[in-house]
């Protein structure tokens, strides 16, 4: 009878101290699978004075589009020539994955070639810039640890199908900064490296 009294005892102070599931929020993220073209197509405004790697881009998942509270990731071809200008996310990381095409990176104060299925991890407050140097598209997916440059990326952005105002140098600038992110203050001519 002892035994079966403490059996009891122990079953009732585990039910009473763990805690019941919490009903999950209605705006929660939710799973989800995504081909390679779904997700929001945005299109970005024209940029006065600062390179922009490609017209169109996916968002694929973040805060309004999934609900994520963590994570972000987009996708976009960037074609041959064109540049991710110079910037650093001050408390984001990020992973890009090269699908096809080849770039040279700028990564802190070194340089590297990435090719087909590189990876390339940007620390937090690391410069990083990009150019296309093939003569093919470059497919990359972008992921950041955190969703805060999902309002650089609106901010600089409109909806497929709608057309964007001119930004100049200063609106990119506090579209960075929206997106706890830094741009270079100078940006070198077109012809020349970031």
């Amino acid at each position: 009878m002892y035994s079966a009294l403490k059996l009891l005892f122990a079953i009732l102070l585990h039910v009473h101290w763990v805690p019941a599931p919490l009903p999950v929020p209605a705006d929660a993220a939710k799973p989800l699978v995504l081909q390679k073209n779904e997700g929001e197509l945005r299109t970005r405004r024209p940029r006065e004075g600062v390179s922009s790697p490609g017209g169109e881009f996916l968002l694929k998942i973040g805060p309004k589009t999934s609900g994520s509270k963590h994570l972000l990731v987009f996708a976009e071809e960037v074609p041959p020539g064109a540049a991710i200008p110079k910037h650093k996310h001050h408390g984001e990381e990020e992973i890009i994955l090269i699908q096809t095409g080849s770039a040279h990176v700028w990564l802190g104060d070194k340089e590297y070639d990435a090719r087909p299925g590189a990876l390339i991890f940007i620390p937090a407050e690391t410069w990083i810039s990009l150019r296309n140097t093939g003569n093919e598209d470059i497919s990359l997916v972008a992921v950041w640890n955190e969703p805060g440059f999902e309002e650089m990326l609106r901010c600089g952005s409109v909806p497929k199908g709608q057309s964007g105002k001119l930004q100049s140098r200063a609106e990119v600038g506090e579209c960075y900064h929206r997106g706890d992110a830094e741009l270079e203050t100078m940006q070198p001519p077109a012809n020349s490296k970031p």
